[in-house]
């Protein structure tokens, strides 16, 4: 059976990145289903991820699921790593707290797999009380952060808070699978 990823991509311009993600997890042959959140949208087109994942996109709570079962409940079900890059600051406070207030933070809920997120925002957000709170939080429920990369930032900043390299992504997604 094919490796099942859910890629998760939130309302951040590294939102771009996520794409070169897809194609990079198609190479490994692995099965991909995208939720975007509607910032995410913004940023990217949905047309570019169904085409890369050759799948169709998940954006609404609401919005289309094949068959009886929720899609956050399917769309959880079949993830083998959930998978969540970019990860705004916004979202990582909802996982951290538990909010399920669209179609990604009520997957995450509902799913038991591995739960790998990579970060992307500004560095003095990266650097905040409440987003390292929010990050320990996590990683003390088991899940797998990607440390965020130094570097030029899109605000003109420079410093901590740019997403990692997808193929360091990748590596944290293979290594979860091979647990």
């Amino acid at each position: 059976m094919k490796t099942h990823i859910v890629l998760g991509v939130t309302g951040s311009i590294a939102a771009y990145k996520a794409a070169e993600l897809v194609r990079l997890m198609k190479a490994k042959d692995w099965d991909i289903s995208v939720v975007m959140t509607r910032a995410a949208t913004q940023f990217v087109g949905e047309l570019t991820f169904r085409t890369l994942s050759q799948n169709r996109v998940a954006v609404e709570m609401f919005g289309g699921a094949d068959g009886w079962l929720p899609e956050h409940i399917s769309l959880a079900d079949r993830a083998d790593v959930l998978l969540i890059a970019p990860c705004t600051a916004n979202v990582l406070a909802k996982l951290a707290h538990g909010i399920a207030d669209d179609l990604l933070s009520c997957t995450v809920l509902a799913s038991t797999a591995p739960l790998v997120i990579a970060p992307a925002m500004n560095e003095k957000m990266w650097d905040h009380p409440a987003t390292r709170a929010n990050v320990a939080t996590l990683k003390s429920r088991g899940a797998h952060i990607v440390e965020v990369a130094t570097g030029d930032l899109a605000c003109g900043y420079t410093g901590r808070g740019r997403m990692a390299a997808p193929e360091d992504i990748i590596s944290t997604v293979e290594s979860c699978l091979s647990e």
